[in-house]
């Protein structure tokens, strides 16, 4: 039996973690504190009034342990750590779960690209961002590409130099042909570093160079280049228009202020970099336990940073945290590099913050009910799911699907939300193999063996290789749950081939009514209803929609690939490049039959046995006469 009043005498007055336990034993609530001793105690004090939210989690503590750290700073990552694995029902939580995009240029490639990434990772290549918008990411990769002649395609250089013939981008004067073998590396290393100069904010430069080329092409009467030379002046121009200058300093730098009322808060984020505002940001969060101003901020820059990959020289705040020299700390170790919390009191910089705050109120009053409604459609539906099954969590849900047209062509689905959202990046297609004829049993047999075998033999890789932990791809990020299209029989097709790999996954199946309409849930061999009017209701049937909207979308374009087939396809030897080579060559099977043997082998792609084939399979009725006149011309 926990008797708390003994537990509390037994707190020592260090810094560390306290977890709050229910009667079942599930995490509530985890904090950290500089004393143990004397921040555990003031839960239990009467005279110290923390609100009515926290007393109603005080009243379901049945027990509670704790963790000593050397220091608060490791009891604020160990906080930070333990919240997001266990998520507890009072702690505050950041509702949003966004990757920002980036620039990325691939300085550790001979010949470097200008790429998309949502990840920044620590290498050799130079990242710019984050930045908000995805399409103004690509606009303007497509400008550097432009201007400087960067190439997009991801052969190997300097090995295929000369070996394969130029792009369109070539032709069209949009790349400087490294392929070709026409630019040095010197030569473009020197476009490499301009495209640098422009992605760190040089506008300047190039306007004015695009402006001179411009003026130079119009007095040479090349009104065509000089129109090209305009048009990317232009891009240019709405380049730098879109990136408002915020301060001279040039700094990186991020602006943080929010709003809150009894229940919720909005933190607007405005990025800065290189000066200039480039983008902003909001969060939304629940207030679950403490009302207190003073740990808001605390409580976001924690949880925000431990998730982001880029942290700015300095974060503007629009008040000063008691625990900002741990923070600091904390934030400069992740970094690798000094980091400023710096609250401004006036000029500029204050009212920057100011415009911040502005538009979190404003987010906070306008959006606070569209922001629960878009929150009981994903995480609020996954979790009517979670309770009906009696699961603690779900985060990550699939679901499987076969199509086929009387057994041709049987394909398989796989979807994945998580948090309610589809995940579109891991959805996986699969082509059958072993099943012959209208079997969906067999089809779905199949295709959970091979997903759920392919993800096991490459986390056993990467526990060979030394490299668990790293990123993790579509099948070795295994669900908390699948989701089957059917009942009883389709439950138990996938229970028994997580059985035979050794897998405990949970599995449900989506049941549906004489109408094709989802009526409830089977699991563990009872079928639980729900309420058809229910968000976790809407969610299962969008689910099982999206699953078989990709299995059908699959088969149908294998279907069309298989009604455009040619007659080289049926020649042994004629492969899709042979194909090519040949339609390139003759406009009609009339022309291509009335070349020889020696004409067909002549083109590049072919050799002598393909040309054979190939003139044989046109010339059916002189084969044996065929083979001797070919034979003696060789001998000749």
């Amino acid at each position: 039996m926990f008797d708390i009043e003994e537990e509390l005498k037994k707190i020592p007055d260090s810094p560390g973690v306290y977890i709050m336990h229910d009667k079942d034993d599930v995490i509530i609530y985890v904090g950290k504190a500089k004393s143990l001793t004397k921040r555990v105690h003031q839960y239990f004090q009467p005279s110290h009034d923390e609100g009515v939210k926290k007393k109603q989690m005080v009243a379901h503590i049945d027990h509670f342990e704790y963790i000593v750290t050397d220091s608060e700073l490791e009891a604020l990552v160990l906080e930070n750590n333990l919240i997001k694995e266990n998520r507890p029902k009072y702690n505050t939580l950041l509702r949003d779960d966004k990757t920002y995009p980036y620039i990325k240029v691939t300085l550790e490639e001979t010949f470097p690209r200008v790429l998309f990434s949502r990840r920044m990772k620590k290498d050799k290549n130079r990242y710019f961002g984050p930045f908000t918008s995805a399409e103004a990411v690509h606009e303007t990769i497509d400008l550097v590409n432009k201007l400087y002649g960067l190439r997009t395609c991801s052969r190997k250089f300097p090995e295929t130099i000369g070996k394969e013939r130029p792009c369109l981008n070539y032709h069209m004067k949009q790349c400087s042909g490294v392929c070709t073998g026409r630019i040095s590396e010197e030569e473009y290393m020197k476009q490499v570093q301009a495209a640098l100069d422009f992605l760190g904010g040089n506008y300047q430069a190039e306007e004015k160079r695009l402006i001179e080329r411009m003026n130079e092409a119009s007095e040479k009467m090349e009104f065509e280049q000089a129109a090209r030379y305009r048009d990317l002046l232009e891009a240019v121009r709405f380049c730098m228009n879109r990136q408002k200058i915020t301060s001279s300093d040039e700094e990186d730098r991020d602006v943080v202020a929010y709003a809150a009322d009894d229940e919720d808060a909005v933190f607007q984020i405005f990025f800065v970099r290189g000066g200039r505002l480039i983008g902003r940001d909001h969060y939304h969060m629940a207030l679950n336990v403490r009302n207190e101003t003073e740990t808001l901020l605390e409580n976001f820059i924690s949880q925000y940073y431990s998730g982001t990959p880029f942290i700015p020289h300095q974060i503007f705040l629009q008040e000063e945290v008691s625990s900002a020299e741990v923070l600091e700390q904390w934030l400069s170790e992740k970094r690798g590099a000094k980091v400023f919390l710096v609250t401004p009191k006036r000029g500029k910089k204050e009212k920057l913050v100011e415009l911040a705050a502005k538009n979190a109120e404003l987010i906070l009053s306008q959006d606070k009910e569209r922001i629960k409604r878009e929150e009981g459609r994903t995480i609020g539906a996954v979790k009517e799911i979670a309770d009906l099954l009696g699961l603690p969590n779900i985060d990550r849900m699939e679901a499987y699907d076969i199509s086929n047209t009387s057994g041709f062509l049987s394909v398989g689905s796989m979807v994945v939300f998580e948090k309610g959202r589809p995940k579109r990046s891991d959805y996986r297609k699969f082509r059958l193999r072993t099943v012959e004829g209208p079997n969906d049993y067999a089809s779905m047999r199949e295709v959970l063996t091979r997903r759920f075998t392919h993800g096991q033999q490459e986390l056993s890789e990467a526990a060979v290789e030394g490299k668990e932990g790293e990123e993790l791809t579509s099948f070795t990020r295994f669900p908390d749950v699948i989701m089957m299209d059917g009942g009883r029989g389709q439950v138990n097709i996938a229970l028994g081939v997580l059985k035979e790999l050794g897998l405990s996954i949970p599995v449900a199946g989506m049941v549906k009514d004489d109408h094709h309409r989802t009526r409830g849930l089977y699991y563990n061999n009872i079928e639980l209803p729900i309420d058809r009017s229910s968000e976790g209701f809407k969610l299962i049937t969008r689910l099982q929609d999206e699953a078989h909207r990709f299995a059908i979308e699959y088969h149908r374009s294998l279907r069309g690939k298989d009604q455009v087939h040619s007659f080289l396809d049926d020649i042994e030897g004629i492969g899709p490049a042979r194909r090519k080579a040949l339609m390139r060559e003759f406009s009609s099977a009339d022309e291509m039959a009335a070349a020889s043997v020696e004409d067909l082998a002549a083109i590049p792609e072919m050799n002598r046995e393909a040309a054979e084939n190939v003139y044989k399979y046109l010339h059916p009725g002189n084969g044996a006469q065929d083979e001797k006149e070919a034979a003696k011309t060789q001998g000749n």
